[in-house]
């Protein structure tokens, strides 16, 4: 792990860890499976002006994409006269084709933060606690295939199904009528893709995965109504 990502991880181990001392009196054996699923929530809801200003982005980059593809037809033989075109239209509209990229590139390092979290045996120069915990039986620490017929993986395999079939759906709706096979392709399967990274993650940051894509499904299911 590279050095300067050491305190963060640190601070982050101590909060979670705390709350899942803090509420193991209620949550007994689940403490550490229920302070990851209450901290993941905790980020989400930080970054939501982040998400709120990347929904914006997508719906600018949605509004230009018409007049973007009829300035390309009209002047497609000439790139420098598209590119110009393209320009000025962006500057009327007062947004930009990266608008609401920049947004999405800010949450790279807390994910990253909360990844290296549940992935890393020590932190703070002791052993991950937060690994000790159990659902269902399985310890958080555990990775695939030592879990894979236990209860709590094949739980998190299906609910991570349920959610990128819903992902998967919601993007194939966004996508428009000029979209390429490839495009509806990638849309329909890329969402999946959760369920391959589960193979290869502890439990503990299989659970962070589910929470993190159930949250971003609800939360762009209902901002982009």
């Amino acid at each position: 792990m590279p050095s300067f990502l050491d305190a963060p991880i640190s601070g982050a181990y101590h909060l979670v860890n705390g709350l899942a001392t803090a509420i193991e009196p209620l949550t007994g054996g689940y403490a550490a499976a229920v302070a990851i699923v209450l901290c993941t929530v905790a980020v989400r809801l930080l970054l939501l002006p982040l998400s709120l200003a990347a929904i914006r982005g997508d719906k600018s980059r949605a509004a230009l994409m018409p007049e973007i593809r009829e300035i390309q037809q009209r002047h497609g033989k000439n790139p420098e006269r598209v590119q110009r075109e393209v320009a000025k239209l962006q500057s009327e509209s007062g947004t930009t084709l990266l608008a609401g990229c920049l947004p999405m590139f800010a949450q790279l390092p807390f994910f990253w933060v909360m990844y290296s979290l549940f992935t890393t045996a020590i932190v703070a120069g002791q052993s991950n606690q937060l690994l000790a915990g159990t659902i269902f039986g399985a310890p958080l620490g555990l990775h695939w295939p030592l879990f894979a017929s236990t209860p709590a993986y094949l739980g998190l395999a299906v609910l991570l199904a349920v959610v990128a079939y819903f992902s998967s759906r919601r993007q194939l709706r966004q996508l428009d009528e000029t979209a390429s096979p490839m495009s509806r392709g990638i849309a329909r399967l890329l969402p999946f893709g959760t369920l391959a990274t589960a193979a290869f993650i502890p439990l503990a940051a299989g659970l962070y995965l589910l929470t993190t894509t159930t949250w971003t499904l609800v939360e762009r299911t209902i901002l982009l109504r």
